[in-house]
């Protein structure tokens, strides 16, 4: 597999998402290991963009790491500053390992499915009574809100630059 090619306005776009992340997957002394691959495959599942900490002084080794990650994982390499390195990639895990059959666990439904039902807990005015419990069904253009309303969610506008991108 190869890595993805980014234009660099889109590259430039991840490396501004990408400046308030923390580290999810770090390196260490053992380097890239096949476990370690898994996490940075499942972290990528997860969030798309991701910054991976490597412990190592050799600028040469974390090159290699950097280009045997993008490569492996079929990511997009964004930015490699020091010992963090920032990865992109849409959509779901590549390895076979972390498939979800392999996990024993089901894919999770989709954001935004319709309807769906929840249960909102609300906590009583009196301390010694125990919080309300009601089943709520929520549409897909619906949310609920940490006080445990329902409330319609829009769709946030984006502006004329990053519609050309897309």
């Amino acid at each position: 597999m190869s890595a993805l090619q980014l234009i660099p306005a889109q590259r430039s776009e991840l490396r501004s998402r990408a400046h308030g992340l923390n580290p999810v997957v770090m390196i260490g002394a053992e380097g890239l290991t096949r476990a370690v691959l898994a996490e940075i495959d499942r972290s990528l599942a997860a969030h798309d963009l991701i910054k991976i900490r490597v412990f190592g002084d050799d600028r040469e080794a974390r090159v290699a790491i950097y280009e045997a990650i993008c490569d492996e994982l079929d990511a997009a390499p964004i930015q490699h500053i020091g010992k963090l390195l920032v990865v992109w990639r849409p959509g779901e895990a590549r390895l076979k390992e972390n498939q979800p059959q392999d996990l024993g666990r089901h894919t999770p439904a989709r954001r935004g499915a319709a309807p769906r039902t929840v249960t909102v807990k609300k906590p009583s005015g009196a301390p010694n009574r125990r919080p309300t419990r009601k089943d709520v069904t929520v549409l897909g253009n619906e949310r609920v809100t940490a006080g445990g309303n329902v409330k319609r969610s829009r769709a946030r506008p984006t502006s004329q630059k990053k519609k050309a991108l897309a």
